[in-house]
Order: C-alpha cells, then sequence, then structure tokens
C-alpha cells in the first residue's frame, strides 16, 4: 500500500513543481497546489506539512532533474566547446508542457533574498553547475578548443548567466529565434 502513495506524492510533487514554476511560491496559492495536485487540501498538508515545505520539495525536484540533465550533457563524450553549444541551444528550445523560464530563476528573485533554506539550496545547486562547467571549460582548454588565457571560472559564471538570462528573455516572450541569437553570441566568449 505505500507504493501507491510514493507514486501519487511523486506525481503531486510534480504538479506542484510546475504550478510554483509558473506563478512563483507568493503567487500559488493553496487552492492552486489543491486544482494543481488533484489533493484536498488536508491531503496537501499531511503529505508535505506546510506550502514551504512542499515548495522546497519540489525546487529540490526541479534541481535534481534540470542539474541531472546538465551533469549528463557534459560528461558525454565529445568536444567541450560543442557541449556547450549544446546546452546554450537546448535552452532556446522552449519545451512544450512546460511552463516559461526556469523555477531557479525565479527562486533566487523571489525567495533568496529572504529565505536561508532557499539561498542554501540554490547556492549548493549553483556551485554543482559552476564546478562542472568549469571542468568542461578546463577541458576544452586542454583541447585548444577554447582560449586558455581565458579564466574557466569567469567563464563558467558566465555561461550560467547566460542560461538564467535566456529564461528570463523566454518568461517575457523571447521567441526560439532570438534565444538561439543570444546562444550563438554567447560561444563567441569562449
Amino acid at each position: 500500500m505505500a507504493r501507491p502513495r510514493a507514486f501519487e506524492e511523486g506525481r503531486a510533487l510534480d504538479a506542484a513543481m510546475r504550478a510554483f514554476w509558473t506563478a512563483g511560491y507568493e503567487g500559488t496559492s493553496t487552492r492552486d497546489l489543491c486544482e494543481a495536485t488533484g489533493l484536498g487540501r488536508s491531503s496537501v498538508y499531511n503529505t508535505f506539512s506546510s506550502k514551504h515545505d512542499l515548495f522546497v520539495r519540489a525546487l529540490a525536484h526541479y534541481m535534481d532533474e534540470r542539474t541531472g540533465r546538465l551533469l549528463d550533457l557534459l560528461d558525454e563524450d565529445g568536444s567541450a566547446k560543442e557541449k556547450l553549444r549544446t546546452l546554450l541551444l537546448q535552452t532556446a528550445d522552449l519545451e512544450t508542457g512546460d511552463p516559461v523560464g526556469c523555477l531557479v530563476v525565479n527562486a533566487m528573485v523571489e525567495m533568496v533574498p529572504r529565505d536561508p533554506v532557499i539561498a542554501a539550496m540554490v547556492e549548493r545547486d549553483q556551485r554543482r553547475r559552476l564546478e562542472a562547467l568549469r571542468a568542461t571549460i578546463e577541458a576544452g582548454m586542454r583541447a585548444g578548443e577554447i582560449d586558455a588565457g581565458r579564466d574557466a571560472t569567469a567563464l563558467a559564471h558566465y555561461i550560467v548567466t547566460v542560461v538564467s538570462g535566456m529564461r528570463v528573455a523566454a518568461s517575457g516572450g523571447a521567441g526560439h529565434d532570438t534565444l538561439a541569437g543570444i546562444a550563438e553570441t554567447a560561444m563567441t566568449a569562449l
């Protein structure tokens, strides 16, 4: 019997993640969460204890999924420069069915300044991304694909900032062509 609850909990967590991703923490009411998850108010609170706990778990779910994809991409065989181009072009490809933008970027703006739990989560996630990007950039420098005179850490920060900016631009209505142009322009920094 615990297995169906775990399945339902995972589905509910994914639905809550999408609700928060669409409307933000403050913009998502308990009623919105109930509608998104298909759970009653008492079930939401029995399962997740509070809106904040549900947000923390939804954000962790999002980070695990999205950062996992990034790490998988950067771990693939191939040139460092092509991996970075793929990352940027994937950001330009707005996934159908997903809300526009980025839940982590939204949390950075809305919650990090006032919520130490979310701030610590975002900092850990950013560190993981930066370390993986820096390692990829350094490999590209060793292979002669990326200018070895550049600062690998600064370039990693740059890539994270460009990806975040592209997600914000998408939220503001930028389409694929605009985002792909940003991606290609960012590649010139390498």
